[in-house]
């Protein structure tokens, strides 16, 4: 047998819906109209202003910049702390990352040794234990339900921090797939459990700007201890500029430091001059239009889907996923999105990926598109399910 084999760190399970987008680029290659509700990735592109800087970045001298991001940024970003939430967060406890995913490498290395035990609620974003478990980390993944509106409370962490010593523990609100967020007092509630049981506690706040129903809340008004992940992806439209941010403890800034300057040395610096103009107040006009837009594909989603046979809704309190049971026409929701897709042409993302126990009778539906692509799903969801049987 050839020595030369992948290692087996790299066997991590794929991510289905970036599959089921392949799928569905290649039935458009086809010829084949497709409606995308498979990945989150907003309809709208980035605020003018945004796309200005980023111009005026290319008639400059490009080059790498402070393996934490430019100074300017990390101000502006702690800027929109103080603005938005009231807290005062010093900017050299803030890294600009290559989106969230590269924060989340960050402090995953920064925060924990080899074997460490991360707990999460399940059903939840794949790619963090995908992650974790390439970084030779354990995730503990506790199964949450409408009981605790599919959140993640202090007793639940504190037995399966009773059963096995955890190390740290990570949420995100709102949640993907579920839509779920936490409240001020619950979120609150969970850091410090977290902080009394000398966990650490990874926030994912990249939905935020996106909230429906209720009030949310970051984990740095909880413990100066969190590390917050976000992202200039979702409320900003910018998920191929590929950039994000971590707020960090004080005592993992020096080590995320030394980290950067070795794994990305830098990001690129036309995103991070682009993003400067993403807090401009002529930008949160933009998003704030666009984020009607999803308040009301929200409004028409949770009106018809029901109608349609996907009367078991999660909450759906911010975020754009609609996370609903496909128990009434399947037992598979692999199969099922892949028949979707094959004979209506609408794509969405099936529940394992996001619950490996229970998401085979879920699919998740992103409804980050436009208002004619959510009618025009539902109507070819209308003509189709009928036939199945």
């Amino acid at each position: 047998m050839s020595r030369f084999q992948p290692s087996h760190r790299s066997s991590v399970a794929p991510f289905i819906a970036m599959e089921v987008l392949a799928a569905a680029v290649e039935r458009e290659r086809a010829g084949h109209r497709v409606i995308h509700m498979e990945v989150g990735q907003p309809g709208a592109n980035a605020p003018s202003r945004v796309i200005a800087a980023a111009k005026r970045a290319l008639d400059g001298r490009l080059g790498y910049t402070e393996a934490l991001g430019i100074r300017e940024l990390r101000e502006a970003i702690a800027g929109h702390y103080a603005a938005t939430y009231g807290i005062a967060v010093a900017p050299d406890r803030i890294a600009v990352t290559a989106g969230s995913s590269g924060a989340f490498n960050l402090a995953f290395l920064a925060a924990f040794e080899p074997g460490a035990r991360v707990a999460m609620p399940t059903p939840g974003y794949p790619a963090y234990r995908n992650l974790l478990a390439a970084l030779g980390l354990e995730a503990v993944e506790i199964e949450c339900g409408p009981e605790t509106r599919w959140a993640l409370t202090p007793e639940m962490l504190e037995r399966a921090h009773a059963e096995k010593p955890l190390d740290g523990v990570l949420i995100a609100s709102p949640a993907n797939p579920t839509g779920t967020m936490y409240s001020p007092e619950v979120l609150d509630a969970l850091v410090k459990a977290a902080d009394a049981m000398g966990l650490w506690f990874i926030s994912d706040e990249i939905y935020h700007g996106l909230v429906h129903n209720g009030r949310q809340a970051t984990a740095l008004a909880s413990s100066d201890r969190a590390i917050v992940v976000n992202s200039f992806s979702k409320y900003y439209c910018m998920t191929g500029w590929r950039i994000g941010w971590m707020v960090m403890p004080e005592v993992l800034a020096k080590p995320i430091d030394r980290l950067a300057q070795n794994l990305t040395l830098s990001n690129n610096e036309i995103s991070q001059r682009a993003a400067l103009a993403a807090f401009d107040p002529a930008s949160t006009v933009e998003l704030d239009v666009v984020k009607a837009g999803y308040t009301a594909n929200r409004a028409f989603l949770l009106e018809h889907l029901p109608r349609l046979g996907f009367d078991d809704l999660l909450p759906v309190d911010g975020a754009f996923y609609a996370y609903a049971s496909v128990a009434r026409f399947s037992n598979d929701s692999i199969d099922f999105v892949k028949r979707m897709l094959a004979e209506a042409g609408v794509a969405a993302t099936p529940g394992p990926d996001f619950d490996a126990a229970r998401g085979h009778g879920y699919v998740r539906f992103s409804f980050a598109g436009t208002m004619a692509d959510m009618v025009e799903a539902t109507d070819r969801l209308g003509r189709w399910l009928p036939k199945i049987g």
